[in-house]
């Protein structure tokens, strides 16, 4: 009986892969498999998790761990990331992303003789945009919208071009993350902290190498491949900014106020404690002000907050729910003794802790390759980190950093990834011509962070 748990959870797992793949709703997979792992568990009188308040009755308790999942996530990190998808949403509505975007590419014009240089520096420009604008999806479109038509008459093709757009996207770090602040939740710790010495250290070496392999990539496949189609009309007009360059200031906002106001740099001699959520409610009413500057209307500048709200709304519906369902999932692999199994083949195996980083961190990758959704893996798996990494002695930090940044790479080489789907479609290339172009750079990438992890 005390295998029968870990095997039913891989069952559990391969049914919920198979189901992702054939691309049924996620939340709802993960959502009814963890709590059939549950129901399995209270019948072969397995260690349940503990409930705050008990129902007093099994079958009520099952519900009762999806509301306590839903008010735990709702009042700390869903909370923080719903106020993250409202900013987002709110500095895309009034220009201030593009504005960002307009400002940061400006030095790419420079390269005119340099196409494979210009894309490649496009990786490091691309990834600090991301930290201030963390949606795949949403940055892709920014970039192709601006940047696509730059690098086509620099003289890069048209799938070179979309490889590093969505190459940008591979590492998703900043405390404005979804995956961050899921990963500093399960932590403990401030989400400025973790950006700076943890996930910037890594993510600059892995940067580097991307430009490298993406430079040797792309210009071998580019001249092995001669039907390619290179310069093209550029459509001015859709590159146009129409806000205030001042405005590509707003979405840094939160980030500068976090480190700012964080325990790196002690600027006041009274401490001062400031939180994501804080900082970004501090932000928005800072771009309200640059608004109303603009239009000199209050009116309209209240209607704009209409936005913000909805950009909170419909990010609770995709990521803040994703959570809770991949939660119960988490509950109920835990419930069947999945980590104990996993600590077990381990143990026969011969592995180390290194040797379970690199399984999990490897597991996510392909996980995330696999459902297009780095989110989808990382808050499935995430949770788990605190128990494996108490009963084997693994610093947290160690096994949540690869575990977080092998979920965004394994989606820049998922055919199926929204920010792939959306730039190919753009680009009128395949999502496999990104993906072959994508998986050297991010393999080479995730191998190196492993190397670097450990060295």
């Amino acid at each position: 009986m005390s295998n029968l748990g870990p095997i039913l959870s891989l069952i559990c797992i391969a049914i919920t892969a198979v189901l992702l793949l054939k691309k049924f709703y996620p939340h709802a997979v993960l959502l009814v498999s963890g709590l059939s792992m549950l129901i399995i568990a209270f019948l072969l009188n397995l260690d349940m998790p503990l409930l705050l308040k008990p129902t007093g009755f099994s079958i009520f308790d099952l519900f009762r761990y999806v509301k306590e999942s839903f008010a735990k996530t709702n009042a700390g990190v869903g909370l923080m990331i719903m106020s993250i998808g409202g900013f987002v949403a709110y500095s895309d509505h009034i220009g201030a992303s593009k504005a960002l975007v307009y400002v940061a590419l400006k030095p790419l014009k420079l390269l005119k003789k340099r196409p494979y240089l210009a894309a490649s520096l496009v990786i490091p420009i691309g990834q600090t945009l991301f930290v201030a604008i963390p949606s795949a999806a949403g940055l892709g479109l920014l970039l192709m919208a601006s940047l696509f038509p730059i690098l086509i008459n620099l003289g890069v093709s048209r799938i070179s071009a979309a490889s590093v757009i969505t190459g940008c996207t591979a590492f998703g770090i900043g405390p404005a993350s979804a995956i961050t602040a899921s990963a500093v939740s399960i932590l403990g710790m401030d989400a400025a902290s973790f950006f700076v010495n943890h996930q910037v250290l890594l993510v600059l070496p892995l940067t580097l190498s991307m430009m490298v392999t993406y430079y040797f990539v792309n210009r071998y496949y580019d001249k092995r491949d001669k039907d390619l189609k290179f310069k093209e009309p550029i459509d001015e007009e859709e590159m146009a900014v129409k806000a205030p360059l001042i405005y590509a200031f707003i979405p840094v906002l939160p980030i500068l106020l976090l480190l700012a106001f964080s325990s790196l740099f002690n600027i006041f001699g009274t401490p001062i404690i400031l939180d994501t959520t804080t900082a970004m409610f501090i932000s928005l009413f800072i771009a309200l002000v640059f608004e109303w500057i603009r239009k000199r209307s209050i009116k309209k500048v209240f209607e704009s907050l209409n936005v913000f709200w909805n950009g909170m709304g419909n990010i609770f519906k995709t990521v803040v729910t994703l959570i809770i369902a991949a939660d119960i999932f988490a509950k109920g692999l835990i419930s069947l003794g999945f980590i104990e199994g996993l600590l077990s083949l381990v143990q026969t195996l011969g592995f180390s802790a290194v040797g379970v980083i690199i399984v999990m961190s490897v597991m996510i990758f392909l996980a995330s390759m696999l459902m297009g959704s780095g989110n989808a893996s990382f808050f499935a798996f995430g949770p788990l980190v605190p128990k494996i990494g108490l009963q084997l002695g693994i610093d947290p930090i160690k096994m949540i950093l690869p575990m977080q940044l092998s979920a965004s790479m394994g989606r820049t080489v998922s055919p199926v990834a929204g920010v792939i789907i959306a730039v190919s479609e753009i680009a009128g290339v395949s999502t496999l011509a990104i993906v072959k172009r994508n998986l050297i750079p991010l393999t080479v990438a995730l191998l190196l962070m492993l190397i670097l992890l450990f060295l």
